[in-house]
């Protein structure tokens, strides 16, 4: 008797669309048949990864195909219906099973009777095995309904898992905080927030207290979207809780306070950077998530044209200088100098970094921390760092007269300097140096290039920016979460210094004139990079000038 016989006699149960055991093994193998068919890319996946599970994700993650037209195919070759997202409940925790075992099998309880349970999963490949070992645990019969991975874990995390707190020395005060934070109600909500922040791709998590209510809004594509709102009464224990996971004190709310920590939800790990500020009406909160799975750090996926691609890489294989990278915050400049450094990071440089905060640790790299409270800032950070033999000089930002003087000196001495500047255009990095009481001389001695750059939100490729999506439930497209936009792309001009311009430079030009004579030159504006993505259909032109007005 073969595996699915033994199965299928063993255990009495029912599937929602699928007739019986027998049929799902034939139903596997026409899913990998229309995957290999579908995507090009599926053979090389699934040799690497040998688990058709994992080899579907990392398509997903990849972004070959989304993981709702994962979903799509899933339930049309099983013949099942596909589930209303806004419709599915959080369901109550069933008693006797563990988060890990739940997020191994893929699995979740969605609803149950004495006889039936309805089983949320996002395997296909294990409904056979599922189907037998939860039979046996749960000793009713079956009903699968398929759901994205992501979804999923969100519901485990919500509902199933808790966080392992660090033990500190409690007053009462403290010990009445860690309870209200303990409690599974407050741990399911706090779970369930950074699970969705995740779905989303939310790079910010702000937790708000109003007079009524705590307000939960995440930034998604540089745009706050709110996504929970709850009882004020509830703040103490999500603010506690928060604190917990972050190593804060939790007893201390009328000062700021800074953590730093890594979650782990589901197979992502994030990176979390909290920090507290005391308000009239409680703490804000704000939560910045980094992704490490999705940090690739590649100049080729920032979005920039060929042309300027070109020019850029021939830029940052000068020896010695300075280039600068500008833009208002949240435009990207951090990612844009990690991609360069990343590109340069070849174990034949000594590349070291002082930086505000160490936003991601990368191998072969010596990095800095600024820390003002022992008198580590940037300036003095960069004037030990030049005594280290350095090729490459990366300081997070120039932000004053001395920082700029040690940096300025440090290109013109050997040295390649690369750093930002919080400028409105690339011209705009100029005169700040020299309002800075740079010389200009120096400047122009000194000074390579500029990059400055903004960030604007891409239409979405499957609604195409209705945020419409007929082939689903509720018609609202999942891809965009009804935005009509989904990713973010740069838009970016180039200032490359040549002759003309340094001599603009030397003779303290105003920036009009710089700017002249950098488009005369071939320099392409912000404007008219946003506008060729607007023309390609990467974006809109009202995206393109709420964007391009920041700052």
């Amino acid at each position: 008797m073969d595996e699915h016989t033994q199965i299928n006699s063993d255990v009495e149960f029912t599937l929602e669309y699928c007739a019986d055991l027998q049929g799902i093994p034939s139903a596997v193998g026409r899913l990998q048949q229309r995957l290999h068919k579908d995507f090009a890319e599926y053979a090389d996946l699934l040799n690497t990864h040998g688990d058709p599970a994992l080899a579907d994700a990392a398509m997903a993650e990849s972004g070959i195909c989304t993981e709702n037209e994962l979903l799509k195919i899933y339930v049309e070759v099983f013949g099942m219906a596909l589930p209303d997202e806004e419709s599915l409940q959080l369901p109550e925790r069933y008693p006797g099973l563990s988060a890990e075992y739940l997020s191994e099998c893929g699995v979740m309880p969605a609803e149950w009777s004495d006889t039936v349970v309805a089983v949320y999963t996002s395997n296909p490949y294990k409904l056979a095995h599922n189907a037998y070992f939860i039979r046996r645990n749960l000793k009713k019969d079956m009903q699968f309904i398929l759901v994205r991975r992501t979804l999923l874990e969100r519901m485990i995390s919500s509902v199933y898992k808790n966080v392992e707190e660090t033990e500190l020395e409690s007053a009462d005060s403290e010990d009445a905080l860690r309870s209200m934070a303990g409690e599974a109600r407050i741990v399911r909500m706090v779970n369930d927030i950074f699970a969705r922040a995740v779905e989303l791709s939310a790079s910010d998590i702000h937790v708000e207290p109003g007079e009524d209510s705590v307000v939960v809004r995440c930034r998604v594509d540089g745009v706050l979207t709110e996504i929970m709102s709850t009882s004020i009464r509830d703040f103490p224990a999500i603010s506690s809780r928060i604190k917990l996971i972050a190593g804060l004190n939790i007893a201390e709310s009328r000062l700021p306070q800074d953590g730093r920590c890594t979650f782990q939800m589901g197979r992502t790990e994030l990176d979390m950077r909290v920090s507290t500020i005391p308000i009239l009406t409680g703490e804000s909160i704000v939560l910045r998530l980094l992704n490490k799975a999705s940090v690739a750090y590649d100049l080729r996926a920032l979005g920039m044209s060929s042309e300027m691609l070109a020019d850029f890489n021939e830029l940052i294989k000068i020896p010695h200088g300075m280039i600068l990278v500008v833009g208002p915050t949240g435009s990207g400049k951090t990612t844009t100098l990690y991609s360069v450094i990343n590109q340069l990071n070849d174990r034949k440089r000594k590349i070291i970094t002082v930086e505000d905060p160490v936003e991601y640790q990368m191998p072969g790299l010596c990095q800095m921390q600024v820390n003002s409270q022992i008198g580590v800032d940037f300036a003095s950070g960069l004037r030990s760092i030049v005594r280290q033999d350095p090729d490459v000089i990366l300081v997070g930002e120039i932000r004053d007269r001395e920082t700029a003087d040690i940096a300025i000196n440090a290109a013109l001495t050997g040295h390649l300097v690369l750093s930002t500047l919080h400028t409105n255009d690339a011209v705009g990095a100029v005169t700040r140096l020299i309002d800075m009481n740079m010389e200009g001389f120096l400047v122009a001695s000194a000074l390579f290039g500029v990059m400055s750059q903004r960030l604007v939100r891409k239409i979405c490729t499957v609604c195409n920016g209705t945020g419409v999506d007929t082939s689903m439930p509720g018609n609202r497209c999942r891809n965009c979460n009804a935005t009509g936009f989904r990713g973010r792309t740069g838009i970016y001009e180039l200032l490359r210094v040549n002759d003309e311009l340094r001599d603009a430079i030397s003779h303290n030009q105003s920036s009009a004139v710089l700017e002249k004579i950098a488009v005369k030159n071939g320099m392409k504006t912000l404007l008219e990079d946003g506008r060729a993505k607007v023309a390609a259909g990467i974006t809109t032109e009202e995206e393109l000038f709420r964007s391009a007005n920041e700052g």
